[in-house]
């Protein structure tokens, strides 16, 4: 938002898409994205990785943190200070649904091949909000959480588990960002100092 408003001036066209990890990808691959931003964890690193060589693209690393639980703040695991896996048996449990490109690998939560009870895969981080507070679900991510969705109204508890998630950077080898692009980036950059 900040970049906007400091160059949209009298006019000006944008484009932030929150897509699919494999649309990302492709997007930075064929030049239609400047960056894109993914996460690699233990799991999908072998193969996003392949993926990204392939493709001419580099992976910078902006943080790396451990898995956190996202749930509503009256949910029962609430007030746990940490939440082990077997403690979200009998509550829903929320993914992004990754399109025609469903592979694991592909999954924007990590433990994304653990047998659940009970799953549902939503499209939009709204949808995400919603179930969150209206069913006692749950997702697993990195615990950051943007504040303008309901920021206030959803906790974020550390996951008893060994593994760790890398967000980062994506860019196209051949391509020398634009003026705004080197912008945007310094601009993640200086975010993740703050996590």
């Amino acid at each position: 938002m900040k970049l906007v408003k400091e160059f949209g001036g009298a006019e000006y066209e944008f484009t932030i898409r929150e897509t699919k990890t494999f649309e990302i990808i492709e997007d930075v691959k064929l030049l239609h994205s400047e960056l894109g931003i993914i996460y690699l964890s233990e799991y999908n690193e072998t193969v996003i990785r392949k993926i990204l060589d392939e493709s001419s693209i580099e992976f910078y690393p902006l943080f790396t943190v451990k898995p956190h639980v996202f749930l509503y703040k009256a949910h029962p695991l609430a007030g746990l200070g940490l939440i082990n896996l077997e403690d979200l048996d009998e509550y829903p449990c929320l993914s992004f649904e990754q399109g025609a490109y469903s592979s694991f690998y592909f999954s924007e939560e990590i433990l994304s091949t653990r047998n659940v009870k009970k799953s549902i895969r939503v499209s939009d981080r709204a949808a995400i909000v919603n179930f969150l507070i209206g069913l006692n679900a749950y997702t697993i991510s990195t615990g950051i959480f943007p504040k303008y969705l309901h920021g206030e109204d959803i906790v974020s508890i550390p996951l008893n588990i060994n593994e760790q998630i890398r967000v980062g950077v994506l860019k196209h080898k051949d391509l020398t960002l634009t003026h705004l692009g080197e912008i945007y980036w310094d601009a993640l950059k200086n975010i993740a100092k703050q996590i």
